[in-house]
């Protein structure tokens, strides 16, 4: 039987993985072991946040609704109770964007709820 070497499939897939974690600092970017621990841990912050980053985004709309509500003499929780009360369909975003982008609009839209 003849002999076969694997040295080229364990090469290619050190350098995989090694692709994947170019630029981590100290044994991370450059040892197999902890660059598979650190592609682990990565991927599971990556998954985790990716969640965190539709809560944030929520969190800014409801920000900018609040300052933009607020000289009209209104607070955000009565503006989105009015909204509810009167059947409006614009969601925290489009109103956030409204807001933010054009004023008068939201001005218009504020003026018609109350």
């Amino acid at each position: 039987m003849t002999r076969v070497k694997r040295g080229i499939i364990s090469l290619k897939r050190r350098r995989n993985v090694l692709a994947q974690v170019k630029g981590y600092r100290f044994g991370r970017g450059t040892k197999e072991r902890q660059a598979r621990e650190a592609i682990a841990h990565a991927g599971s912050h990556a998954f985790a946040h990716r969640r965190d980053k539709k809560n944030d985004r929520r969190r800014l709309w409801q920000v900018r609704l609040n300052a933009a509500i607020r000289p009209m003499g209104m607070t955000y929780s009565k503006f989105i109770n009015l909204l509810t009360v009167k059947k409006v369909s614009l969601d925290r975003k489009i109103l956030s964007d409204i807001a933010h982008n054009n004023p008068q609009t939201f001005e218009r839209i504020v003026g018609q709820i109350k």
